[in-house]
């Protein structure tokens, strides 16, 4: 087992009322070879204050989740399923809902915020564009926010950094731009997908301790997409491992970094380095994720499990056992070791 240690304040900060509620969400491409079912019966919740690590290998379908959610899904793709936010169903808006939403109710945080800046503009221009649009500011009123945006994600220099250029920002002061533009509107969920993935582990550090101070200070929920389990120990309540598109396992992150109960999330935390071991090889977990147009029958972990049965050839159902727990595995858990 890793040494990843939960911390065990970020289960406090969790408010009382359902804010996103996704049921059976399904997204599938239509390719030249067939359908592609990316994400495949999805079911999870969210509270204000909470956060919702989703985790898994590339391809497993985490960042299509997120792209359904706001509506950015590719020209091929179609969505099924239910999202409601506030009680209110998001999948399928219109364009016009959809941009109404967007940085006024839902925002996100991009993997790399070279791409997602315009480099042509000024930081400036970029983050009072917002306010001015979605906020109706006067453009003194939208620099003035701005700059106490950036202060608030602790932007070195702000008012100097408002006439500077992407370009002349590091990748960590990049990705806090991104983090000050999308909560100007004070969003009440934001999605970040891999937002530390480009930056070393020292800004790494920074950037959650940021997102924790801003979750704290805003109420925001946050849905965290990454395959770096130390930063999902250190800042989500619940836990989402994906695999094939589908949910393999779903719990609180206490439950989930301490007893797993699934062998694939079983195998992401062995291959975690540990540090209270030297010269010991690094444990992986064997094969490859599958191809998605030709998936396993029966369980999709099945061809890489260590523990696979017979009985695996049929696809295990997602069952509740425990509080608050889901797995998809036939195996009883006291026997994953």
């Amino acid at each position: 087992m890793s040494t990843i240690e939960v911390q065990p304040a970020m289960a406090k900060n969790a408010g009382s009322d359902l804010l996103l509620d996704v049921k059976d969400l399904r997204v599938t491409f239509s390719t030249p070879d067939g359908d592609v079912t990316a994400v495949n019966d999805l079911n999870f919740s969210l509270r204000a204050g909470e956060t919702l690590g989703i985790v898994g290998e590339s391809g497993s379908g985490k960042s299509q989740t997120a792209f359904a959610l706001m509506g950015l899904l590719a020209s091929n793709g179609r969505i099924e399923g239910s999202a409601r936010f506030n009680g209110r169903e998001i999948l399928n808006l219109p364009e016009k809902q959809l941009n109404a939403l967007r940085a006024e109710q839902v925002a996100m945080i991009f993997q790399d915020p070279m791409t997602s800046l315009n480099p042509y503009l000024r930081v400036g221009d970029q983050l009072m564009e917002v306010l001015q649009l979605h906020k109706g500011m006067s453009k003194a009123q939208a620099f003035e926010e701005s700059v106490r945006m950036l202060d608030a994600v602790k932007m070195p220099e702000a008012r100097k950094r408002m006439k500077m250029y992407p370009h002349e920002f590091s990748g960590g002061m990049r990705q806090r731009v991104m983090i000050a533009m999308a909560l100007l509107c004070r969003p009440k969920l934001l999605i970040a997908d891999e937002p530390t993935t480009a930056l070393d582990v020292t800004v790494q550090a920074q950037i959650m301790t940021l997102l924790n101070e801003l979750k704290r200070e805003f109420n925001t929920a946050i849905i965290m997409i990454t395959h770096d389990l130390g930063v999902v120990a250190g800042i989500c309540n619940k836990v989402l491992v994906m695999y094939a598109g589908r949910t393999m396992e779903y719990g609180s992150a206490r439950d989930v970094f301490y007893h797993p109960a699934h062998p694939y999330a079983l195998g992401l935390l062995n291959a975690v380095p540990r540090l209270d071991t030297e010269g010991e090889s690094l444990l992986t977990i064997p094969g490859n994720p599958p191809n998605l147009l030709r998936l396993p029958k029966g369980c999709p972990f099945q061809p890489r499990c260590p523990y696979a049965m017979e009985i695996c050839a049929a696809a295990p159902p997602l069952e509740a056992f425990g509080e608050g727990r889901l797995r998809a595995c036939f195996k009883p858990v006291e026997e994953l070791v």
